[in-house]
């Protein structure tokens, strides 16, 4: 085996490396039993020596980076700690009034109503007034998503072992809820119940406390406990991993390009045609609703994503 099979740097090393492919191939012919020990000696002299000078330059080279990576992250603190210093200058003094304060209060609680067409401001603020952060949130889920899928997921290159897969090896000798009679039949009449209160939260958050985020939790919770008491080829019946990453890049796309219509118009003085309809019945609010199934179908599917990452390191089935 040569040096040169190792990946020990770029060219740098090229010196330090010749000399140790020279050493190691110029040591396999010997005359005597003498002769043999004296270059194996100088073979093994050589070979310390070029190995010492290869981790000096490694060495050195890291050193360098440290340096570089120390001075960029504490200058990057420097700035932060500036602009956070220069921001809280503009505060008012605690305690002091602010008539400021008021202006947006006064504007969501007074033209809410109409600008928006919800009754719930609540649901009026998350998914009209800023609903750029609250699109921000649910891609921080999407992302959250796929750095565990990442870390987590069962692939060629990370295999797991028999006891804790499942779906290959059914005669394993270890605990699993779905084969609990007591748990199946309190799922049974559980579901239904969980997955009727899921939707009628998203179909209502935006002419009642709820909305997105809150029925995206209880639906997801559904599809957690439907795993939980009947196994995941059961959930693969409902919702597979082609299906999940379906519906969450539909709702994030519509989601995107809905809101960015809104923004587009009220930038530019442009007239909203979309319609709020009646306030106080189901289908008002203007694209709140639609919004709102949308978060909570990204809540689901990431919720049921965590979980399913966790315990076999995947996301749904492969269909």
């Amino acid at each position: 085996m040569r040096i040169t099979d190792f990946d020990i740097g770029p060219d740098p090393y090229r010196e330090e490396t010749d000399l140790l492919e020279s050493v190691m191939d110029g040591a396999e012919v010997y005359d005597s039993p003498r002769e043999k020990v004296k270059i194996e000696k100088e073979y093994y002299k050589n070979y310390v020596r070029a190995s010492g000078k290869v981790q000096k330059l490694i060495r050195a080279e890291n050193k360098g980076f440290n340096v570089f990576f120390a001075s960029v992250a504490v200058i990057s603190c420097v700035l932060l700690i500036g602009m956070l210093l220069f921001t809280i200058s503009y505060l008012p003094r605690y305690g002091v009034e602010n008539p400021e304060s008021t202006v947006v209060v006064k504007r969501y609680v007074e033209c809410g109503l109409e600008e928006t067409g919800a009754i719930n401001i609540i649901a009026g603020i998350i998914l009209d007034y800023r609903a750029f952060d609250t699109l921000g949130e649910s891609h921080v889920l999407f992302t959250a998503l796929m750095c565990v899928t990442v870390l987590l997921r069962k692939d060629k290159k990370n295999m797991r072992t028999k006891y804790e897969d499942f779906y290959t090896i059914r005669d394993e000798k270890y605990h699993e809820l779905y084969r609990e009679s007591i748990m199946r039949n309190v799922a049974a009449i559980l579901l239904p119940c969980l997955f009727l209160y899921g939707a009628y939260v998203l179909l209502n958050g935006q002419i009642s406390p709820g909305g997105g985020f809150s029925g995206g939790a209880v639906l997801g919770s559904g599809l957690m406990i439907c795993a939980a008491a009947f196994g995941f080829r059961s959930t693969d019946r409902m919702i597979t991993k082609r299906t999940a990453n379906l519906i969450t890049f539909l709702a994030l796309g519509f989601y995107s390009f809905a809101k960015g219509y809104v923004f587009f118009t009220g930038a530019n003085g442009i007239e909203n045609r979309i319609p709020k309809g009646t306030p106080g019945a189901i289908l008002s609010g203007g694209l709140i609703l639609p919004l709102d199934i949308a978060v909570g179908l990204v809540v689901a599917c990431t919720m049921f994503g965590f979980y399913s990452l966790f315990r076999r390191g995947s996301i749904g089935g492969n269909e």
